[in-house]
């Protein structure tokens, strides 16, 4: 009973880790789109596109 908890809990913590990653290179990827669509066209505050 106690090995087969395990594996259960295991197998929850990796698959919470891998989709984090997921999670993660979703958002660096809309980060990096926003961060060259913005750089790219000409704005008043130097190209900047972020607010601080």
């Amino acid at each position: 009973m106690v090995p087969l908890l395990l594996v259960l809990i295991l197998f929850g913590v990796g698959f919470v880790v891998k989709a984090l990653w997921i999670v993660a290179m979703v958002l660096l990827a809309v980060w990096l789109i926003g961060f060259v669509a913005r750089s790219s066209g000409s704005g008043s505050r130097g190209g900047r596109w972020y607010r601080w």
